[in-house]
């Protein structure tokens, strides 16, 4: 069970995407529609451009008193995100959100946007895994 791969486990095979000229505004009102945490940001032509999460929203946004009618994703946008192919293993997602204080993470394959997955996705015997792991890394 906890050496399942991420095609396995990913929920949204086709994730809700927004090109970087997007408003904050409009990518939150789709997150909310879509009962999302994260909107997968895209070039004109389709690349991964970054991601867009809840926590960028009251980080980047509201703490820092940006409109959000006018503020668009590419200013705002955590650029350049940590991604897996869809082969890696749930371990190795975990493992990376977790050292890398995420909740989300894109899919590639081959250059192209394979999917989403998140913290949620994943079972407790996979979540059970990485405290077993994290602990024993700790005692040595």
């Amino acid at each position: 069970m906890t050496n399942r791969k991420l095609a396995e486990i990913v929920r949204r095979a086709n994730p809700v995407t927004l090109p970087v000229s997007a408003t904050v505004q409009q990518a939150c009102r789709m997150m909310r529609d879509h009962r999302i945490g994260a909107i997968v940001v895209t070039e004109d032509d389709g690349r991964l451009a970054g991601l867009f999460t809840g926590r960028d929203a009251v980080g980047r946004v509201v703490a820092e008193a940006l409109d959000p009618v006018t503020t668009t994703l590419g200013a705002v946008m955590t650029a350049q995100p940590d991604t897996l192919k869809p082969n890696a293993t749930a371990i190795e997602a975990l493992r990376m959100m977790q050292d890398g204080g995420y909740r989300h993470l894109p899919l590639m394959d081959g250059g192209k946007i394979a999917g989403i997955v998140s913290q949620g996705d994943f079972c407790g015997l996979e979540r059970a895994r990485l405290d077993e792991e994290t602990g024993f890394w700790e005692i040595l």
